[in-house]
């Protein structure tokens, strides 16, 4: 007697399920409490590496607004979509690694160990995770990577947004100490505006050295000329805002990236290099 072969139930997202599709999917498959992680200034050449990790609750993502692709929203609807996010999370966790680090280490290195520690940093654990762009090793848990993820899973989307908003609070907080490099509106990304006040004023203590346009035109401290007055841009309001600390992680523990639109003025362009 024949026996017809075992037919397992589907396990793939409909495309007009949404952005909470593959969690929903997954809740399906048993894993209810699904992290993602993404990170921002990965393609900056100034700043912090700054890692997300967010696990959305499973009775509330539904409640998620439109926050795909943080980059492509403006500041103030990253900032509400970030008020979303600190509502619906059942557990987040933010890791900043200093370009100090970036440079001693390597930015993929730094990269890969951000997104492990922003894991762990999660409470309670989640059962799977969704990571943005490439497979992460070593996370001790079920994992998926997904292309553009921050674009199709509530999770990653949540995770971009964190990241992002953090990072760009504290590229904020950086511009008050160095203003001749118009990091409050360019984010540390090679615009051309930033590599003008680069090759006039040398590399900051937050650049990073190991990327090749700071690299080329590092020099001796000493021979550097402080900036004039008349060349720093007075900080508007916004540019003022400090980092809350409380604001890096609520559960009280401690491919590059292309500039995000908003923050580039009309004929600011990114600098491509061969």
């Amino acid at each position: 007697m024949l026996v017809p072969p075992v037919r397992h139930p589907g396990y793939t997202p409909r495309r007009a399920a949404g952005l909470t599709g593959y969690e929903r999917v997954l809740a399906r498959a048993g894993f209810v409490q699904v992290a993602g992680i993404d990170e921002a200034g990965r393609g900056a050449c100034a700043g912090p590496l700054v890692v997300a990790a967010a696990m959305l609750d499973p009775r509330r993502r539904s409640d998620i607004g439109d926050i795909a692709d943080s980059k492509s929203l403006t500041a103030p609807a990253r900032e509400e979509a970030y008020r979303q996010v600190m509502a619906l999370a059942l557990s987040w966790h933010v890791v900043v690694i200093p370009s100090e680090e970036i440079d001693q280490t390597g930015l993929h290195v730094c990269n890969i160990a951000g997104m492990r520690r922003a894991l762990a940093g999660l409470s309670p654990q989640p059962q799977y995770v969704l990571t943005d762009g490439f497979p992460v090793r070593g996370l001790g848990v079920p994992a998926l990577a997904m292309w553009k993820g921050d674009e199709v899973a509530a999770c990653v989307a949540a995770a971009s947004v964190v990241a992002k908003v953090t990072r760009d609070r504290l590229m904020r907080d950086l511009h008050t100490r160095y203003p001749a490099y118009g990091f409050a509106r360019h984010k540390g990304y090679s615009t051309r505006s930033h590599m003008r006040a680069l090759d006039a004023h040398g590399p900051s203590p937050e650049h990073r050295r190991s990327f090749a346009n700071v690299g080329g035109v590092a020099r001796d401290p000493d021979d550097l000329e402080a900036p004039d007055s008349t060349d720093l841009e007075p900080p508007g309001p916004a540019e003022l805002e400090a980092l809350d600390p409380t604001d890096l992680d609520a559960s009280g523990l401690t491919g590059l990236e292309a500039p995000d639109p908003a923050d580039l003025e009309a004929g600011d362009l990114p600098c491509l290099e061969n």
